[in-house]
């Protein structure tokens, strides 16, 4: 005497859309959501480091006018001709136009500041009379607040986008 299996009936929609939902996540442009996840850490390193970055005291004698080495944050290639500062109160902004160098598995985006004391100011320096000026190293503190609070920002887009790809 045979069995006979007795499976009932099944609603596939759920499965259905599910599938639908999955392909969409195969369309999903992975290397503009690693742009566009470049780009905001770059606005937030840059918003780390801009105030941070000191400004030179002058007496009002000297004529000499303080705040150009926090005026020249820059990303992406320097254009000196142009001579390109970075507009303080829009780095979002500012570094939604930035060039996206990608090498392999990686996004880059260079900030630099072409000013010719910056490292001396970041790192420290010898004095011309002997002894040693130490570094402020407000770029090195900059980088690591913005790796402690990188993951988060991370996630955050990644869950955005995935919201909504799955109309969540």
């Amino acid at each position: 005497m045979g069995l006979v299996a007795k499976w009932g009936s099944a609603d596939f929609k759920q499965l259905e859309r599910l599938q639908q939902k999955l392909a969409k996540f195969e369309e999903l442009d992975l290397d503009a959501l690693c742009a566009e996840i470049s780009k905001e850490l770059a606005a937030r390193l840059l918003a780390l480091v801009i105030p941070s970055t000191p400004v030179g005291k002058y007496p009002a004698s000297s004529g000499k006018k303080g705040g150009t080495l926090r005026r020249g944050w820059t990303a992406g290639q320097i254009d000196t001709a142009a001579k390109r500062t970075l507009p303080m109160k829009r780095t979002a902004a500012y570094a939604s136009g930035l060039n996206i160098e990608q090498i392999g598995d990686d996004y880059r985006i260079t900030i630099t500041n072409p000013v010719e004391y910056a490292s001396y100011v970041e790192f420290g320096h010898r004095k011309v009379n002997g002894g040693w000026v130490d570094g402020q190293l407000f770029l090195t503190k900059a980088e690591l607040k913005l790796e402690s609070i990188a993951p988060g920002i991370v996630q955050k887009k990644l869950e955005a986008r995935l919201k909504e790809l799955f109309n969540v």
